[in-house]
C-alpha cells in the first residue's frame, strides 16, 4: 500500500462506520481524527456516542452536522469529525455490548453502502463489529462481507486481506470448518479466481494479475490419496481458467505456498479456507492490514481486528489497521475517479 499523502485530495467523501460501539471502533476514530484528516471524511455514527468516549479518552472533539451535498472540507481541522447522525437504541458503555444496539450497526452499514451506491460517497471504511452480540439480536449475520454483498443487488463477494507486500484472497470465509469441503465447488471456485483477476485489474491497475491458488487438503491432496478435492474440482478450473489467459499457479501445498520463492512474482495468494491464509498474513503484522471486499459494485474496505472490548475507552487502542484502511479506500478511490469515463 502506498504511503502518499493524501491530505490534498478532494474526491467525494468517504463513509467511515464505527462498528459495534461497545468496542475500540469509536476510540479509533476520535483518535484519528486528533490529526490533520487524510481526505474529506463523513462518520456515520450517533453523535452522543462519540462525545461520551471522547470525554473517556480525555480527548477533544468537535462534531460538525452532515448535510448531503455540502462541502464539508472546511470542517476537517484536527479535532474535529462530521458526522451523519444514527441514533443508538439504548447508551453504549465501553466494553459491555448490547443486543439491543444491533439494529444500529445494521442501520449505519445500510446508509453508507446506499450512499455509496448512489454515489454521495466514494467508498466506505467500516470498523469491526461483533458477531456474535448481532446474531443474539435475532439477525442472520455472518459478517460485513455478506452483509454489504447483499445490500449490494446480492452481489458475489471475496474477502481479500492485504499489507505492505501481500495479498490473501478467500475462497470461503466465515463458516465452520466442516463445511469448508462442501463448499469447494467448480462454480464457486471459478467465480472467486475471477472475480480477484478482474478486480486486481480494475481496481489495482495490474494488467496481468499472477494468481497463486492453494490446494485444500496436505500436500494438495497428494494425487488424490489424501484428498480428492485437487483432482476432482481445483485442478479442472484452474485449467479451464488458464484457458482464458488468466495466470494462475498451482494448486499448492498450503505449507509451501507462503514461502519466499513461491510468492516470487505473485500478486495473490487465493486459499480455501479463511484460516489457511490469514494466520500467515496477520503473523507478518497485526493491526496494519486491510481487510478489502472485492466483486462489489462500490469500494469497501476494513481493519483486520475485532472489537477489543478489553481496550474499549482505555485510549490504549491502536489505530494503524484503521488508518491503513482509510488510506487503501482513498487510494483506490482517487484511482477510479481518475480513470472513470467522462460523461
Amino acid at each position: 500500500m502506498s504511503n502518499t499523502d493524501w491530505s490534498n485530495n478532494r474526491i467525494t467523501p468517504i463513509a467511515i462506520t464505527v462498528g459495534e460501539p461497545a468496542g475500540i471502533g469509536p476510540d479509533l476514530v476520535i483518535t484519528l481524527a486528533q490529526q490533520p484528516p487524510l481526505c474529506d471524511l463523513v462518520l456515520i455514527v450517533d453523535p452522543d456516542l462519540l462525545e461520551q468516549r471522547a470525554r473517556l479518552l480525555d480527548l477533544p472533539l468537535v462534531i460538525h452536522k452532515y448535510l448531503p451535498g455540502e462541502s464539508i472540507s472546511k470542517h476537517q481541522q484536527p479535532g474535529t469529525l462530521n458526522v451523519l447522525p444514527v441514533g443508538l437504541s439504548n447508551p453504549a458503555v465501553a466494553g459491555k455490548p448490547d443486543s439491543a444496539n444491533a439494529s444500529y450497526v445494521l442501520a449505519c452499514l445500510e446508509k453508507a453502502v446506499t450512499g455509496c451506491l448512489q454515489g454521495e460517497f466514494a467508498a466506505m471504511v467500516t470498523g469491526p463489529v461483533h458477531k456474535a452480540t448481532i446474531n443474539d439480536a435475532g439477525y442472520v449475520f455472518s459478517g460485513h462481507t455478506e452483509f454489504i454483498a447483499k445490500l449490494c443487488h446480492d452481489a458475489f463477494p471475496v474477502m481479500m486481506l492485504m499489507n505492505s507486500s501481500l495479498r490473501v484472497a478467500l475462497v470461503t470465509t466465515h463458516i465452520p470448518l466442516s463445511r469448508v469441503g462442501d463448499m469447494i465447488t467448480r462454480e464457486r471456485l471459478e467465480k472467486v479466481i475471477t472475480t480477484v483477476a478482474s478486480d486486481l485489474r480494475l481496481k489495482f491497475n495490474i494488467s496481468n494479475p499472477r494468481l497463486l491458488v492453494c490446494g485444500l487438503n496436505p500436500h494438495a491432496g497428494e494425487s488424490g490419496y489424501l484428498g480428492s478435492e485437487e483432482v476432482e474440482i481445483i485442478e479442472p478450473v484452474l485449467a479451464t481458467l488458464r484457458g482464458k489467459n488468466i495466470d494462475l499457479i498451482g494448486p499448492v501445498p498450503a505449507d509451501t505456498a507462503f514461502t519466499a520463492d513461491s510468492l516470487a512474482g505473485i500478486d495473490a495468494v487465493i486459499t480455501m479456507y479463511h484460516d489457511q491464509g490469514l494466520p500467515v498474513l496477520k503473523a507478518q503484522g497485526f493491526g496494519e492490514i486491510v481487510n478489502i471486499t472485492l466483486g462489489l459494485p462500490i469500494i469497501r474496505t476494513s481493519v483486520d481486528h475485532g472489537t477489543a472490548f478489553s481496550l474499549a475507552g482505555t485510549g490504549e487502542a491502536k489505530t494503524g489497521s484503521f488508518l491503513a484502511a482509510i488510506r487503501c479506500a482513498l487510494q483506490l478511490a482517487s484511482q477510479n475517479t481518475a480513470t472513470a469515463p467522462v460523461a
